[in-house]
């Protein structure tokens, strides 16, 4: 039995020197749709053709081509994250929390590509 319950959404989040081109160029090549650009967070989401996977861009001036990130949706992080390190799983850091945005953890695999975990804090008060 899994350790942590995800939600039926994955995105797949990559770095990028300009998300607002990087924007226009995935909406014209692969027919994507832009979400919503977050320039406080230097974040970026565009919707792709794949139901519940969504594709996250992250502003950084020497961005790291070939690195992706998986980032699973969770319902509560702390439990999520509180379970997988109970199993030995090793974690990036602490959580970090854009209030009212977002809440996410880096982990590691065994191998140590890191996923991470992230919590939708847009629907709660």
């Amino acid at each position: 039995m899994a350790l942590v319950s995800l939600e039926n959404t994955i995105t797949l989040a990559i770095s990028v020197k300009d998300r607002h081109a990087s924007a226009r160029w995935y909406t014209d090549k692969l027919g994507f749709e832009l979400i919503h650009h977050i320039d406080e967070a230097g974040w970026s989401e565009m919707l792709t053709k794949t139901e519940g996977v969504t594709l996250g861009l992250g502003e950084q001036a020497k961005p790291a081509p070939g690195n992706t990130v998986p980032v699973f949706g969770v319902s509560d992080i702390a439990n999520a994250r509180g379970a997988l390190e109970g199993a030995g799983v090793r974690f990036d850091g602490p959580t970090e929390t854009v209030e009212g945005m977002v809440s996410t953890a880096t982990f590691y695999d065994l191998d140590g590509n890191a996923l991470m975990l992230a919590q939708d804090l847009t629907g709660q008060a």
